[in-house]
């Protein structure tokens, strides 16, 4: 269950494109960063994905990716010329075939083989028309497989595609955008499936052109992951899709005309809670309404795993990426493209504890957190923000030196910010264990939470001392 958001240049400070998302996944579904360079290929070069092998391209592009470590594919990620895509899990009436592309392998596919959103957005629907979706999607949690929705932006643009089975529609973005788990493009589009309204009134879905509506028509009225409040009414059980959406579009909504990415990075924090409930609101109380994810046990069994903050400007784009879970516990640290990536790359994790691995280093401490979540974030909140302040500014420092493409040295300025932030930031993460992992705990949790981590815990190798 994700959040993915975007405000275009009417819509934010500098008129620059600005997206956002986070990656809702299982908790010990490691979510990785990775920097892979293009690459030139054979006439018969083949690419293996999740689940089948395609055809390869005769040139693929730098790609930044924030992936799950199991699959091919990533759950957001941009290129070298600024294009920037994230999915969300969505359902319709349509079967779900057991296998084809994930759409995350849809996602990285078209960052390799692109050069703008609607190049982009081509390469995905011509994918699926070709080889379909399809295939579990979740690792260790069998049954969960679903169809996509994607915001696909560059520099200039964006749009919201919108898929059910091999059938598709887009809605370019003409200000703020915000999709969640439901599907939520109704009469309004932009580009269609040429088959797409002909198949919908065959099935039943409706009755005439006039009366098309994609997400009226298409949503399931009983599938219980569905979340949308429209007429016809429909009910929302686990995926609260629409109020996620509601919560993402309405904060956005705030700031209209003067969006930053640290509006943005709030916004993929945000618990939707109460102001007054801030105060003693704990993790083991989350919904599934809440843009920061926080898993709870059967109702809500997935965490923010990751999360992204794009800074999309024509010369230079910046991408705040947190390479751990719990967006409110973390960090937003820069990566700078195009051509700069890391000088070190971070350590790679997968499904069992390695304090080594960026994401798990974070993982002890966010879990640390969870035991008494109000008393100990309480420790390290103000160095956390002081340290996203502190590159901001040496972030907004290289925006107005660098005038045009950055040259030579402004490359190495900005892999030394990149190089210092994660830097820091892992030296921060080692010191907020060590001040919290004894601490007594006063707010303690209920007992079915307890467990439920104790179980993760203990899958994964992750010892906490309780």
């Amino acid at each position: 269950m994700c959040d993915t958001v975007v405000a275009v240049s009417n819509s934010t400070k500098d008129g620059s494109m600005i997206f956002g998302k986070n990656s809702n996944r299982t908790p010990n579904e490691v979510h990785n960063l990775e920097y892979i360079a293009g690459n030139k290929h054979g006439a018969n070069a083949k690419v293996k994905c999740t689940y089948i092998t395609i055809p390869q391209v005769k040139e693929t592009y730098d790609v930044l990716l924030l992936k799950p470590f199991w699959m091919f594919g990533c759950e957001m990620g941009s290129n070298e010329f600024g294009v920037t895509i994230g999915n969300e899990a969505v359902w319709s009436k349509e079967p779900i075939r057991d296998t084809g592309l994930l759409g995350m392998d849809l996602m990285r596919l078209a960052l390799e083989r692109s050069k703008t959103a609607k190049e982009a957005l081509e390469t995905i629907t011509e994918l699926l028309e070709k080889y379909g979706q399809g295939g579990q999607c979740t690792y260790g949690f069998k049954g969960r497989d679903y169809h996509n929705s994607f915001i696909i932006a560059d520099v200039s643009e964006a749009w919201v595609l919108e898929t059910a089975d091999r059938f598709w529609i887009a809605e370019k973005v003409k200000g703020i955008r915000t999709i969640s788990n439901t599907l939520s493009i109704g009469s309004d589009y932009d580009l269609i499936h040429p088959e797409l309204i002909d198949h919908a009134i065959k099935k039943g879905y409706c009755k005439s052109k006039d009366d098309f509506h994609f997400a009226n028509n298409f949503i399931p009225k009983f599938r219980i992951y569905h979340a949308i409040k429209e007429s016809p009414p429909r009910t929302q059980y686990f995926a609260k899709g629409f109020d996620r959406q509601q919560c993402t579009t309405a904060l956005l909504l705030r700031n209209k005309g003067k969006i930053t990415p640290e509006d943005v990075m709030e916004v993929l924090r945000n618990h939707n809670i109460k102001p007054e409930e801030e105060a003693t609101w704990s993790p083991s109380k989350a919904s599934a309404k809440s843009p920061c994810h926080h898993a709870t046990g059967m109702t809500v069994p997935d965490q923010s795993t990751g999360s992204l903050v794009s800074h999309l400007k024509k010369d230079i784009q910046v991408h705040w990426v947190t390479g751990s879970s719990g967006p409110c516990t973390s960090s937003f640290k820069p990566v700078f493209l195009p051509k700069v990536g890391f000088s070190d790359k971070p350590i790679l994790g997968d499904e069992k504890y390695n304090d080594k691995a960026l994401w798990w280093q974070h993982e002890k401490l966010h879990r640390l957190v969870l035991l008494d979540y109000q008393k100990r974030i309480g420790t390290y909140r103000e160095d956390r923000d002081k340290f996203e302040k502190k590159y901001f500014k040496k972030v907004n420092d290289i925006f107005k030196d660098v005038s045009g493409k950055p040259k030579s040295a402004d490359i190495t300025k900005m892999k030394k910010i990149t190089t210092d932030a994660f830097k820091e930031s892992q030296k921060l993460t080692n010191e907020w264990i060590d001040k919290i992992i004894d601490l007594p705990i006063e707010a303690k949790t209920n007992i079915l939470y307890r467990r439920f981590w104790s179980k993760l815990n203990n899958a994964d190798g992750l010892k906490l001392g309780e």
